[in-house]
């Protein structure tokens, strides 16, 4: 569904990203991981078009996006649940959904994709009258992921998903986001949590210093001692 082909990313005159390829298969959870600073934000960016890379390609569904706005990105089938949630805080939780139909691609099933996001999360349509910010770290961020799902992506870009949240939480969202797999959303879960995100997705990428560094199945990095030692302290 996705493949990112050597891509070379500056922010101004700074190189970030260095010569990355990944690939992304239809109804997979991928998990990009790797401490703070690493580059994650900015590989979310690129996919989306925030920024473009001076070298290599992007390519979602065999469609060159390396160069093209982030709204035709979005109108091809990819959405984001940005770090920090940003959902928006005097908008009521209904309000918020409906700003993720926003596109032409989504508006026809406007209701049938509420309803939807109220089965995945039941605690919003309790809340669908509440302002975004009045409600827990938690639920604002199913809030978030509600709203990215009403655009209904074929690709769900997840940016830091536990951050800020406890725990039991983090799993409960991680068990829906392998829920969403089984009906046939594609995620990219980007992630400093490692081994949180590695007992929930099927492949994964470390991202060290602006490159990647290991890849394999969930199965393998847990095993790697590099991964056991620099990131879960074992």
């Amino acid at each position: 569904m996705l493949e990112v082909q050597n891509i070379d990313i500056y922010r101004g005159e700074t190189q970030i990203l260095w010569d990355v390829s990944f690939r992304i298969n239809q109804k997979e959870i991928v998990a990009i991981l790797g401490a703070n600073g690493a580059g994650k934000s900015t590989l979310i960016a690129s996919i989306l078009g925030l920024l473009h890379p001076v070298s290599g390609k992007i390519i979602f569904r065999e469609n060159d996006i390396s160069k093209i706005s982030s709204h035709a990105i979005t109108r091809m089938g990819i959405a984001c649940v940005p770090e920090g949630r940003h959902i928006f805080q005097d908008m009521t939780v209904l309000e918020n959904l409906e700003i993720g139909a926003y596109s032409k691609r989504a508006r026809p099933s406007l209701n049938k994709n509420i309803k939807w996001v109220f089965d995945l999360f039941p605690i919003m349509n309790e809340r669908k009258n509440q302002l975004g910010g009045t409600l827990s770290g938690g639920e604002q961020q199913m809030l978030a992921i509600g709203r990215a799902l009403m655009s209904k992506p074929d690709l769900l870009l997840l940016d830091e998903l536990s951050l800020g949240l406890a725990p039991k939480i983090t799993i409960d969202l991680l068990k829906t986001i392998e829920t969403l797999r089984d009906e046939n959303t594609t995620i990219l879960l980007v992630e400093q949590n490692v081994e949180m995100a590695l007992n929930h997705c099927d492949r994964s990428y470390i991202l060290e210093t602006g490159k990647i560094s290991i890849e394999g199945t969930a199965q393998e990095l847990m095993s790697n001692d590099h991964i056991r030692k620099a990131y879960m302290g074992i």
